[in-house]
């Protein structure tokens, strides 16, 4: 039984998940498109993060089309040796094994005869706590296999590099030294690696809770769907539908008998939106805070503006002047109601070229806002950090941009500050959650697109990198639609909050 880097990794982030990877994999999801394109991401950075070593000679188990090679990957670990043995001078993906572990490395820089520098290529802005395990577990394996590693680093993206013209690889690049971090963890990762194969050595799996997860919200977003492919759907008010679930609140309520959200007690160690949630459970009657929601509403003033924008983003900016995972505006839809009676109008644009779409977005922008009324928006930091970028690029602009600043008003708050609170929220305030609890008849189910980073990826494949251009115009479509109704639902969920005062 042989142990991956990935795999390992897969351990400490919860024993029950190599174990699956191991015994029975059809349990783990299948990455979707949105995991792919990050994935995809990742490889795009490496390409030119690997441009840094001009002399390397580049190995792996990838074919040309990008498919898996089986024979190449279990070859590997002996051309690799043979490349050592040869003294190239640098090594891109090569794999070693030994003692039943093993890993594939990035970038393996010769030093001398027997030493290495050793280089991981992440796609993140900065250097994580997880990395230093990663190269750790790569040190072991180099080591134990008759080698040193001198130093050891993380190569990721500069997030300050703007482009101007071809990439360069050198300025999108950062590089941070962390051999003596990984010089540390190794006691620990070598312990690590027994309790691993400990678990490997049992038929019967880890205990599944999230309680024993290590990780963030991702990790704990990405284990709920597992342990749902091995418990079966989660009932309705399962506390693990508890909001910002972390692993010590599920060993709380877990060593305290209680499985379903209204039997927590309010003294169980909660946040302020967990009580909230808790709190509606246990009412089974929505909170509404008539005086803060009127006194809310009455800050807004017609004509009323409801803004969305859907955008993109990449670890290589697509045009000049932009920066890594910079969120460039492609698409907006504003729905206008000049007064209490009026009719509510729509415009929209969507940028359907190879180009910077911003120039244009902002000329129809200007066009189809009044000069006065509020701008409505739902969790406004993310629509208002675009207008300030947008006004740094194209000056012109910025006066226009700055005042739809100054007039934006956060339909969220009612919601995040908890005027008002429905059990079916589940804790959340996203118009996702929010939306069919009041207004069920509204939904993004019907849409093909049903969120905004299924949105950035359909985009950016179909207008940037052109893939399935028959397929263009339905996209496009789709993500009128979906845009729309973004900003049609912050309409109809102020029409609540109105009838309901």
């Amino acid at each position: 039984m042989v142990v991956s880097k990935s795999e390992f990794m897969m351990f400490l982030k919860h024993p029950a998940w190599l174990w699956l990877k191991k015994f029975d994999k059809d349990k783990l999801p299948v990455p979707d498109e949105e995991l792919q394109l990050r994935f995809d991401e990742g490889a795009l950075f490496e390409g030119y993060a690997e441009k840094l070593f001009p002399e390397a000679v580049k190995l792996g188990y990838k074919k040309e089309d990008g498919d898996f090679s089986g024979t190449m990957y279990y070859a590997l670990p002996q051309i690799t040796l043979s490349e050592i043995k040869k003294g190239t001078k640098v090594i891109l993906q090569g794999r070693l094994e030994i003692e039943n572990i093993t890993s594939t490395f990035d970038v393996l820089e010769r030093v001398s005869d027997k030493t290495f520098n050793l280089y991981e290529i992440k796609s993140s802005t900065s250097v994580k706590p997880e990395h230093i395990p990663d190269l750790t577990f790569q040190t072991i394996v180099i080591e134990k296999s008759g080698f040193t590693v001198r130093n050891a680093y993380v190569l990721y993206v500069n997030n300050k590099y703007v482009r101007k013209g071809d990439i360069d690889p050198e300025s999108i690049t950062a590089k941070t030294e962390v051999t003596e971090k990984v010089r540390e963890a190794i006691p620990e990762t070598l312990e690590n690696i027994g309790k691993a194969f400990k678990v490997l050595s049992s038929k019967i799996m880890p205990d599944i809770s999230p309680r024993h997860l290590n990780g963030g919200m991702d990790e704990m977003a990405e284990w709920l769907d597992i342990y749902r492919a091995v418990k079966g759907e989660l009932p309705q008010y399962s506390i693990l539908k508890l909001c910002s679930l972390k692993p010590e609140t599920v060993a709380w309520l877990e060593d305290n008998g209680i499985e379903v959200l209204n039997d927590i007690p309010l003294d169980c160690p909660l946040t302020e939106r967990q009580e909230r949630q808790v709190r509606a459970m246990r009412s089974e009657e929505q909170y509404f805070d008539k005086e803060e929601i009127n006194n809310f509403l009455k800050e807004l003033e017609y004509p009323l503006h409801f803004l969305d924008y859907e955008t993109l983003a990449g670890v290589i900016p697509a045009f000049d002047g932009y920066h890594p995972y910079q969120q460039v505006p492609f698409q907006y839809s504003l729905h206008i109601l000049s007064s209490p009676s009026a009719e509510l109008v729509h415009k929209e644009y969507l940028h359907t070229e190879n180009s910077d779409p911003v120039p244009a977005l902002l000329k129809h922008l200007a066009e189809d806002f009044d000069n006065s009324g509020s701008v409505v928006s739902w969790s406004m930091k993310f629509e208002k950090a675009r207008n300030s970028e947008m006004a740094a690029l194209y000056p012109e602009y910025a006066n226009f941009l700055q005042n739809l600043n100054d007039r934006m008003i956060d339909l969220m708050v009612p919601f995040s500050k908890g005027w008002f609170v429905d059990k079916d929220f589940f804790g959340s305030a996203s118009i996702k959650a929010v939306l069919p609890a009041l207004l069920p008849t509204l939904t993004y189910k019907e849409l093909d697109i049903s969120g905004g980073g299924q949105a950035q990826r359909l985009w950016m494949e179909s207008v940037l990198k052109g893939f399935s251009p028959e397929k263009k115009e339905k996209v496009m479509e789709d993500l009128r639609k979906y845009c729309t109704l973004d900003t049609y639902a912050m309409y109809a969920i102020y029409k609540y909050l109105v009838d309901r005062v």
